[in-house]
């Protein structure tokens, strides 16, 4: 047996081919991140990679939609959208597979 700590990961990051990783794979990619009310991030997509987002605890806005506990967004390759966290927040967010260098901002410009 062994215990981590999910504030060692990086961004909330924890399983995908990455340092820190509990398990590298390029298969998934799984994280749990928390958010404070007004947190935002930048509008993006994927290329390959679709992105599943359980909100665990809050409300949120992505695709200029509310979403709160228990609903589940799918995020398809193409589909674009940016985050808000409408409240204190907390989503489970899994990405299949876990492509590196797959996201990129709508205005173009590429992230990792």
């Amino acid at each position: 047996m062994r215990v981590e700590q999910l504030k060692n990961m990086k961004a909330g990051w924890f399983i995908g081919n990455f340092e820190p990783s509990l398990f590298k794979t390029n298969d998934c990619e799984v994280a749990v991140k928390t958010y404070k009310k007004g947190d935002k991030e930048s509008k993006h997509y994927h290329k390959i990679a679709t992105e599943y987002t359980v909100i665990i605890k809050g409300k949120v806005r992505m695709f200029d939609h509310i979403y709160e506990e228990g609903d589940i967004v799918v995020v398809e390759p193409g589909d674009a959208t940016d985050f808000e966290a409408l409240e204190d927040a907390m989503n489970v967010v899994v990405k299949m597979p876990g492509a590196n260098n797959d996201k990129y901002l709508v205005e173009g410009v590429e992230l990792c």
